[in-house]
């Protein structure tokens, strides 16, 4: 698995949600597991992917926006 995106749990849940939608099956985990699990929608969280499909979500997520900076 390859970390494809940091950030609050609310993004990172939408995120999956997307990703499946295309075939690709990520995982999310808390960037501190030591913290209880409260439902906190801005805790931070890291959406894993596996790495053969790294570069098509990276692709569908990022590809078009790269070339209007």
């Amino acid at each position: 698995m390859k970390l494809f995106y940091t950030g609050p749990a609310v993004n990172a849940e939408m995120l999956l949600m997307m990703l499946e939608k295309h075939g690709i099956v990520g995982t999310q985990e808390f960037v501190d597991p030591s913290l209880p699990d409260d439902g906190d929608l801005n805790r931070e969280t890291k959406v894993l992917v596996p790495e053969k499909e790294y570069e098509r979500a990276h692709q569908l997520f990022y590809g078009e926006k790269e070339g209007e900076l």
